[in-house]
């Protein structure tokens, strides 16, 4: 199994759920810049979308969009999905608020938008940070148990400190205690975000 990232991008959600789920798999990451994978390959024959994440299996076949990756993963490791008749559900309603609502607000902020777009998106963030940051529930999203879910809201949080964004302080608490998993510091390390022990 083949994991292909870029660097601090929301594929980053999928290597710390990799790590998390304790799976075998290997990581290559992706310029996305040029389309080139890290060994010279043309990433557009890999994923004709162009974009990360895309989780190659061992069957030789290819899942892309980083909710359904991260289900994925959570269907292989019932210990990264809420518990409850509702667990999955739930764990699904979380990943798509954060992907519709979180993640494509930053998009006037990585794709040069206008200072006016930039504002709007910003004040949207604002809200929605603040909407998910009133259900965390414990230490995580549904309570002691660390969910694929908290793996991508930690991500998409992280972009904050890029954009000179706020973040609710108890999200701020949130990321501080994520970042301390072992799984998520060994992922930030292999992406070259943290200085490897």
């Amino acid at each position: 199994m083949k994991l292909y990232y870029a660097p601090g991008a929301c594929s980053l959600s999928d290597h710390i759920s990799l790590h998390e789920a304790g799976l075998p798999f290997e990581h290559e990451r992706v310029d996305l810049s040029t389309g080139k994978t890290e060994h010279g390959n043309d990433f557009f024959a890999v994923n004709p979308k162009g974009y990360v994440p895309a989780l190659e299996l061992d069957d030789g076949s290819l899942l892309t969009e980083n909710v359904a990756i991260l289900d994925w993963i959570g269907q292989q490791a019932p210990k990264l999905v809420p518990e409850g008749p509702l667990g999955r559900t739930r764990m699904l309603e979380a990943l798509a608020f954060t992907g519709s609502e979180l993640h494509k607000n930053f998009a006037p902020f990585f794709a040069e938008g206008s200072e006016e777009e930039k504002a709007k998106a910003s004040k949207m963030l604002d809200k929605r940070f603040g909407e998910i940051a009133d259900t965390i529930d414990g230490p995580f999203l549904f309570g002691e148990r660390f969910t694929v879910a908290d793996a991508y809201l930690f991500v998409i949080s992280t972009w904050t400190e890029h954009f000179d964004l706020d973040l609710p302080a108890s999200l701020r608490a949130f990321q501080d205690r994520v970042k301390q998993r072992p799984a998520v510091r060994k992922a930030m390390e292999h992406e070259g975000l943290l200085e490897e022990a």
